[in-house]
Formats: C-alpha cells, sequence, structure tokens
C-alpha cells in the first residue's frame, strides 16, 4: 500500500460519511415532507455541499503523486474532511418533523455550512499552491470557474436576502459541471 493508498483510504472514509450523512438528512425530510416543506434554499444546499465532496474527492485523486505521507498532510486532511462532515450534517435538521419548513433550519444553519465548505476550499487552495502553484486567473475559464467561488461563496456567507443566498448557490452549483464540459 503506498502512502497515497493509505491515506486516501482515511480521508475517504470520512468524505463518505459525510455524504451519507448528507443523503440521510434528505432521507428523513422527504419521509417527513407530508408534515414539513423541504423548499428549494434547503434542496440546493444539500446538493452544493454533495457536489463539493465529491470534486474535492477528485482534487485528491489528482494530487495523488504530489502528496507526501506525513504527519500534517494526515492531520490537515482530517481536519478538512471533519468540517465537511460537520458541513453536510448541518444541512439537515436531525428531527425535520420539529420545523413547519426548513427554510427557517436553513436560515440559522446556511452560514456555518456554507462557511466550512468555504473553509475546506480555501485550504485545498492553499495545498495545490504548496504542492503545485496557484492556478493564476490568466484565462476567463479560470476566472469564472476557479476562482468566482471565493467571492459568491463569501457573497452567500455575508447576505441577509435569502433571494441573494439562493443566487449564490445556484451560481456554485453552476460551476460544477460548466468545470465538466469547459476545458
Amino acid at each position: 500500500m503506498t502512502g497515497f493508498e493509505f491515506s486516501f483510504s482515511f480521508f475517504g472514509l470520512i468524505l463518505g460519511l459525510a455524504l451519507a450523512e448528507g443523503l440521510g438528512g434528505l432521507a428523513r425530510a422527504l419521509k417527513a415532507s407530508h408534515r414539513v416543506r423541504i423548499g428549494w434554499p434547503t434542496a440546493l444546499l444539500g446538493l452544493f455541499v454533495s457536489c463539493d465532496v465529491v470534486t474535492f474527492w477528485m482534487y485528491g485523486w489528482s494530487l495523488r503523486e504530489l502528496l507526501p505521507l506525513n504527519w500534517p498532510i494526515l492531520f490537515g486532511g482530517f481536519v478538512v474532511t471533519a468540517v465537511y462532515f460537520v458541513a453536510a450534517s448541518l444541512v439537515f435538521p436531525d428531527d425535520p418533523e420539529a420545523w413547519d419548513d426548513l427554510n427557517a433550519h436553513f436560515d440559522k444553519q446556511r452560514r456555518l455550512v456554507i462557511g466550512g465548505v468555504l473553509l475546506c476550499n480555501v485550504a485545498l487552495l492553499a495545498t495545490v499552491g504548496w504542492l503545485h502553484g496557484v492556478p493564476a486567473p490568466t484565462s476567463v475559464r479560470t476566472f469564472i470557474v476557479a476562482w468566482s467561488f471565493f467571492p459568491v461563496a463569501a457573497l452567500a456567507i455575508a447576505a441577509k436576502d435569502r433571494r441573494i443566498v439562493v443566487a449564490c448557490l445556484i451560481w456554485l452549483l453552476a460551476l460544477y459541471p460548466l468545470s465538466a464540459v469547459w476545458h
């Protein structure tokens, strides 16, 4: 087993648990949907966290040749994947039936969730910059796909109007398929 396989099995386990936590919350909310309104903001937030976890997993794989096996990488990877797990667990309430409308839960938790995902992406960018060099926003694609994430996520955290937050989430979600088709 290589050092990458060793460390990535650990990170993959926590990332998988983060996805399972988010999907479990969605399942509980859907089971209670006859009593509670899920709402677009909560659904978009859950999709955003899930897409970002998968993207982080893909970045981990792409860095496999560059990541050394050492304590800072293992501990840093643990912290980042733990933040993803916590963020995923906050998207949906433990007891959806305790809420009339999950938009209220969204309003209460969205800053922590989006902030956690933003923190994970800052850590990823710092790691990529340390190992490979930070990608400069020299093309329209790089500027839009890679660099627009950070100010839009920050705006989603700071905004008081839910419509602005939802617009930010739609933009952030659009970046995932856009990055897949725009080369």
